[in-house]
């Protein structure tokens, strides 16, 4: 894919190799940790990513600074830190890419999360098939271990502090943070029921664990370097500062955007991606995967932000951008991420294992032009008894999608009851006789 990016807050070009210390440090990189390490309390780093109204940029937008507090507040003493670069979400490619060409910056985010959290050991969790964004994360980490801003006696403060990486699985589920927490452990990637098990409160080995995502932890430096009030600057009341967008699909220009969050839809697909190629039209956009319901094209001027989405019936995700042109069957589609949902069921709860077989099983029979009125009826039977059950949202996820695709596309559905075929595919030429 053509990288396309935009530069901006937390994308940022450097005069040198992404791993290169120096470069970053031309920045302003590693003063905020410095600056940490020499005068600043854990409870005042808090106050300020309160202050600033960051969001986590993994999916769920909870209060950064609310779950950091939780965790340096714990009556457990013994806690632990997780960054989570799992990134298995379809669409969603945007860690990846800071792996890749921000590793210093990623880095600090680190080391002043474990270090507000007095964490007693500090991990990164990265997708195993993440080589190269692997190779530059240890080439920066070695380099910030002999320049002393990492390890023992940090900038001569007497602390110690280190990160580890850790390579990860690579099944979509594994990227859940506690089913993360299990394979760290050298159990199944299998989530863990919630409540009660939240990782602020039994996260590794069972302890108090802060697990904040790649994006997330790319602003902490920039917060704390700037200020909140900067930090502010942009974005929404509710939804501050920028987010990084992977946008991929029917668009002339897929890549990684930084806007502000409450941009509009429309200004992502058209304005930085270019629009639709070929003269196609927008006919349904993922806003935050396929695990959320889609859009129409009608929808466009959406506010891309946390909030405005769920009001919407929808979500932001992580972001992934996924735009689907009028040339495109939406049960083809549909069908397309309902086996991918079926594939990576780690089969742990029998709602999910079941029904993602079940939805996977009659999208085929439909997509085939064997399904009837009645498939139709059992798709939404399913998905309703299913959706919101499981330790994790994956089960939801199928669910939301084949009731999504089915409110906004139903014509397509019986379309293909009604001539036995897909539409969008040729019909079947009948031999003649002579």
């Amino acid at each position: 894919m053509n990288m396309n990016q935009q530069e901006g807050r937390v994308l940022r070009s450097l005069e040198g190799p992404a791993w290169d210390l120096v470069a970053y440090a031309k920045t302003g990189g590693y003063e905020a940790w410095r600056k940490c390490v020499a005068d600043s309390k854990p409870q005042e780093i808090v106050e300020e990513i309160k202050r600033s109204g960051l969001r986590g940029r993994g999916g769920a937008g909870f209060p950064t600074g609310v779950k950091w507090d939780k965790v340096l507040n714990h009556r457990v003493k013994e806690r632990y830190f997780v960054c989570n670069a799992g990134e298995h979400e379809p669409g969603t490619f945007k860690d990846r890419h800071l792996l890749k060409h921000a590793p210093h910056q990623l880095i600090e985010g680190c080391l002043i999360a474990s270090y507000t959290v007095g964490a007693k050991a500090s991990f990164l969790y990265v997708n195993h098939e993440y080589h190269e964004e692997q190779e530059n994360l240890q080439k920066a980490l070695a380099q910030a271990r002999e320049k002393g801003y990492i390890g023992k006696n940090v900038f001569g403060s007497g602390r110690d502090l280190d990160l580890e990486v850790f390579s990860g699985q690579g099944s979509y589920v594994a990227g859940e943070e506690t089913a993360m927490l299990e394979s760290m452990q050298g159990r199944p990637a299998m989530p863990r029921q919630k409540p009660p098990f939240y990782p602020t409160d039994f996260g590794l080995y069972g302890k108090p664990t802060l697990v904040n995502n790649v994006e997330t932890l790319c602003n902490i430096p920039l917060i704390l370097r700037k200020g909140a009030s900067w930090f502010n600057e942009v974005g929404t009341e509710k939804c501050p500062g920028t987010m990084l967008f992977s946008l991929s699909g029917a668009v002339t220009r897929p890549g990684i955007y930084e806007l502000p969050l409450g941009t509009p839809l429309r200004d992502l697909v058209e304005r930085c991606g270019g629009g639709v190629p070929n003269g196609r039209k927008v006919k349904a956009v993922f806003p935050g995967g396929p695990a959320f319901p889609m859009v129409t094209a009608d929808q466009l001027d959406l506010q891309m932000d946390f909030d405005s989405l769920k009001k919407a019936g929808t979500g932001l995700g992580s972001a992934g951008v996924i735009v689907v042109d009028d040339a495109t069957c939406m049960v083809a589609k549909t069908l397309h991420f309902s086996n991918f949902f079926k594939g990576e069921s780690c089969g742990q709860c029998p709602s999910c294992r079941m029904g993602t077989i079940n939805l996977a099983s009659l999208m085929t029979k439909i997509e085939a032009g064997e399904g009837t009125q009645k498939d139709l009826d059992t798709l939404l039977q399913i998905a309703g008894f299913v959706k919101g059950t499981g330790y994790c949202t994956l089960v939801t996820g199928a669910a939301v999608l084949v009731q999504s695709a089915l409110k906004l596309f139903q014509d397509e559905f019986e379309a293909h009851i009604r001539l036995q075929r897909c539409p969008y595919q040729p019909a079947p030429v009948t031999a003649g006789s002579a």
